[in-house]
Order: structure tokens, then C-alpha cells, then sequence
């Protein structure tokens, strides 16, 4: 899971999904014809009968526009579906419609459609393994002329400060046991997961006192504080907070690769932890 009340997609998904059959191109003409906009406009106010309809449940207030590639679209970057409505005097469901063939289907969104409760509740089931669910962007370069979700860069500090520091829902050693063994055991990653003799060492040292996340919906590319070393595959790429340059990441090939030797281990290479 994710720390987050809100989950992000592409902004199509606010549109009833037969809409998207055939695939972009075919939504995009389908777009073009009067008769399936109006359908597509009364479907998004209505609860889904048999699928999930985010933009129903969010409400035009609750979806938050977070990327559009199209030049002409990007000072609606960071507005509400409603906001950009008003902004272009079209309904908020002309909006969708509107940015989708004007952004050749690529647009992405912030949905808010969870509950802080829930999100609480959640961590603390002992099963329950995190992920960013989220690319790893750059804070620079080209990518800024986009934007993502808070959870690509604050996932996991989130859980380990406000939720395990703040929140006490886990003991810290827990909470770094279903960050690292227990999804590595969940993926059959056979020599990850574990600091001990014999294990890839992939390691992070963090302050327990200043672990938190920075990220925002407004501004989501801000790292995370209270990591001071990262090792991958036995080699530092981070030091005191900075970067070494280093590049020892490897594919990790889980069970579903038919080259394995042995099915039931993951070998990527790089450096074992010390005995």
C-alpha cells in the first residue's frame, strides 16, 4: 500500500471504460462524435454499475490535474477538474473530455478517494507490505515540465515518520521488516531482504528522529529527510545525503523467469553483506 489518501491514473480513467476499446486511438475518435460525448457526460455522474468510477467518487473538487504533456495545457497543471473548469466555462465533465483529445489521452490525475482512517488502520495489519506504486522521476530536466504523485518520492519515509515515529502503529524494527523481508519474501527474491551472511547487501541507514517525507501534492518532487547511506548490491550511492555516482543496480529476476538455474532463488549479482 501507500501512505497516501489519494491514488493517481491517467486522466481517461474518469470516463466510463468502454470508452477506451480498441485502445487511445479509438477513444480519441469516439471522443469526436457528439452523440458518445453526451453518453460519456451522464455516465461520469452516476455511480458505476459494473466498474469503478473514481470521478464519481472523488467529485470534480477531487481530482487534481497532475500532468498534461501538451503545451498549451500546463498552467492547468495543479488545478482541480473544477477549478479548470471554471477557469475554460465548460462543465467539469466537458473538461475530461476536452483535455483527453487535446492531450492525445496521456494526461494523468490525483484522485482523492480514501480515508485518512483507513490509511491508519492499514498499517498496522501485519501482512501488509509498501510501495511507491510510482516511477522514479528526477526532480530536474525535463521532468519537471511535468509532475507526479507525492507517493513516488515520500512513500516510504511517510510510513517510517508519521506512522511508526509519530503514529507508534509499529515498532520500528516491524516497520523495516515489511520494507524489505517481507516483500522480498512475498516476490521470492531468495537472497534479498535480510542483513545477514550470504544476502545481497542492499542497506539504507536512516535517522529513526528526522525520517519523514517532504512531498506534497502541490510540490511532490522533494526528497525525503533522515537518510544518510544507501548501499546497493554491497556498493555506496549515497553518503552523508549525497549521491557518489555509483551505479551497481541490477535487474532483479524473480521466479517467472525462465532462465533461472533454480526457480525457487534470485541472483542479480553485486556484492554479499559481510559475515
Amino acid at each position: 500500500m501507500y501512505t497516501y489518501t489519494a491514488g493517481a491514473t491517467m486522466l481517461a480513467a474518469s470516463m466510463p471504460p468502454w470508452v477506451q476499446d480498441g485502445g487511445n486511438e479509438a477513444m480519441l475518435q469516439r471522443l469526436r462524435d457528439p452523440a458518445i460525448v453526451a453518453r460519456v457526460k451522464r455516465e461520469m455522474v452516476q455511480p458505476g454499475k459494473d466498474w469503478e468510477n473514481l470521478y464519481h467518487h472523488a467529485g470534480p473538487a477531487g481530482v487534481l490535474l497532475a500532468s498534461l504533456t501538451e503545451p498549451s495545457l500546463k498552467p492547468l497543471m495543479g488545478k482541480t477538474v473544477a477549478e479548470a473548469a471554471r477557469v475554460r466555462r465548460v462543465s467539469p465533465e466537458q473538461l475530461v473530455i476536452d483535455l483527453t483529445v487535446a492531450d492525445q489521452g496521456r494526461g494523468g490525475a490525483v484522485f482523492f478517494l480514501m480515508s485518512e482512517d483507513n490509511v491508519h488502520r492499514q498499517t498496522a495489519i501485519p501482512w501488509m507490505s509498501f510501495g511507491s506504486d510510482a516511477e522514479a522521476a528526477a526532480p530536474e530536466g525535463v521532468f519537471l515540465q511535468s509532475s507526479t504523485h507525492p507517493r513516488a518520492y515520500g512513500n516510504f519515509a511517510r510510513f517510517l515518520g508519521k506512522y511508526v515515529r509519530d503514529g507508534k502503529v509499529v515498532p520500528l524494527a516491524e516497520a523495516v521488516r515489511r520494507l524489505s523481508a517481507l516483500p522480498a519474501q512475498n516476490l521470492r527474491l531468495r537472497d534479498r531482504g535480510l542483513l545477514k551472511s550470504g544476502m545481497l547487501a542492499d542497506v539504507v541507514v536512516f535517522d529513526p528522529a528526522r525520517i519523514g517525507d517532504r512531498s506534497t501534492y502541490e510540490r511532490p518532487m522533494q526528497f525525503a529527510t533522515g537518510v544518510r547511506d544507501v548501499f546497493v548490491n554491497g556498493q555506496q550511492v549515497l553518503r552523508n545525503g549525497q549521491p557518489t555516482a555509483a551505479r551497481p543496480g541490477r535487474f532483479v529476476k524473480g521466479p517467472g523467469w525462465n532462465g533461472r538455474p533454480d526457480r525457487g532463488a534470485c541472483r542479480s549479482g553485486g556484492s554479499k553483506s559481510p559475515p
